[in-house]
């Protein structure tokens, strides 16, 4: 592959969480990373055969890390392959990936681990990197080994849309992951609670005859991972939090210095249950969207900093398991691509400012996960989105990049666009 030009990104605001940065000015960037970052850099004199950028009127931020996306690859590649879902990230402005482990195999061996990471290198252009599965098969049984997936490129464990029933193997996962300094992301479920239900529980499922998944479903589980979380002084991160109740939960336990973190899916965010009216099955998830109050009060958790992460939940399902009656069809939406343009939603509605949006999107999933990424620090690869804050324009589920188009976004309109993406320099995608 022929050496990348030096590029200068010319005139733009700099949004850079990691050192609460918001400034004007140019970034230069040279043999794939950042090599400046000054008020104007071509005064000084750049390096022969820069490419020059005009970005005014444009942000650039870190690329974003998105910490929770099902691939479904291997064994699922009609839904997703990395390929694919590399090219759909790179067009939302998302530099790295984080993918789950409920593949076919299951990512529970150093083996598939590796595979992963190869066939990611060959065929994705963004960075991507696995979680591998908690239990084995993730069957909430068994533990996997840990050490030896970590030593083979997994960031974190995880049973993906599973939750681990027993106790006993949460409390000695969380001791075990401890030994290596891992993260335990979980699914807080309690299944014989969520039994058949496909909404929120309450006077809205009533009225659509739906069966409902109670809020206390979520919050017991979560109060009792908080609890062995206290007990053992193991790394702890909840995968998607949507209610009131579990945020009491977390506050509790960061007020006693706990080390548990958590994040929020940019559906729970921007989605209530009450875009469920008329059984539109592409706004059927797990877990559920709740109602309004619960929807506030996630946004005021991550406008506060008590919820870390704001992911995607990208979750492919192709078109047989989605065009069915509501009751029967398959829980999921796709994501990856409009997560920054529904969470550029609540920053023009007045609820969360940009630095705190892509710090919860890029610089704290990065720092949980101990990867290089969410800075636009000088010499740290140069992995960063450029976006249009104040472009309007109305989504097309046709133009999107991934293989399957069950986006709850369809037809609606945003307002900030993500114009290029570069990922160790390179441009990998460009809005034309």
């Amino acid at each position: 592959m022929p050496d990348l030009r030096p590029l200068l990104l010319a005139r733009a605001r700099i949004l850079d969480p990691s050192r609460d940065l918001d400034t004007h000015g140019d970034i230069l960037v040279a043999d794939g990373v950042i090599k400046d970052i000054a008020g104007d850099l071509s005064a000084a004199g750049l390096p022969e055969g820069t490419e020059i950028v005009d970005c005014r009127g444009l942000v650039a931020i870190p690329g974003l890390v998105d910490m929770r996306a099902f691939i479904g690859e291997p064994g699922a590649e009609h839904r997703e392959t990395l390929a694919s879902a590399s090219q759909a990230a790179a067009a939302g402005g998302v530099t790295t990936i984080i993918c789950q482990p409920d593949t076919d195999p299951v990512i529970d061996d150093p083996a598939i681990v590796d595979f992963v990471l190869r066939r990611a290198r060959d065929t994705a252009v963004v960075n991507v990197h696995p979680m591998a599965a908690l239990t084995k098969g993730l069957a909430g049984r068994e533990m996997t080994e840990i050490g030896l997936l970590g030593a083979a490129g997994a960031v974190a464990f995880t049973d993906g849309t599973r939750s681990v029933p027993s106790a006993q193997v949460m409390r000695r996962a969380l001791i075990y992951a401890r030994d290596f300094d891992a993260l335990i992301v979980h699914h807080t479920e309690d299944a014989s609670l969520t039994g058949e239900g496909v909404m929120n529980e309450g006077e809205l499922a009533s009225r659509l005859g739906l069966a409902g998944v109670p809020r206390a479903a979520e919050t017991i589980v979560f109060e009792r991972d908080v609890r062995l979380a206290a007990m053992t002084g193991g790394r702890y991160h909840a995968a998607s939090l949507t209610c009131a109740d579990s945020i009491e939960v977390l506050r509790r336990a960061r007020g006693a210095g706990l080390n548990v973190t958590a994040s929020a899916s940019i559906n729970h965010l921007t989605l209530n249950e009450r875009d469920v009216v008329g059984y539109r099955t592409f706004f059927k998830l797990s877990p559920p969207l709740r109602g309004e109050d619960d929807r506030l009060a996630l946004v005021q958790a991550v406008a506060d900093g008590l919820i870390d992460v704001v992911v995607s939940d990208h979750n492919p399902q192709d078109v047989e398991v989605k065009r069915l009656p509501f009751s029967e069809a398959a829980f999921g939406a796709i994501g990856i691509e409009t997560m920054l343009a529904a969470g550029l939603r609540l920053v023009n509605g007045g609820a969360i400012d940009l630095m705190t949006l892509i710090r919860a999107m890029s610089t704290r999933p990065a720092q949980l996960l101990g990867l290089e990424a969410g800075t636009l620090r000088p010499g740290q690869r140069a992995d960063i989105a450029l976006i249009a804050p104040d472009e309007a324009w109305i989504l097309d589920a046709a133009t999107l990049k991934s293989r399957c188009r069950n986006t709850p976004f369809d037809e609606a309109r945003f307002e900030g666009r993500v114009i290029r993406t570069l990922v160790a320099g390179r441009t990998v995608y460009e809005y034309v």
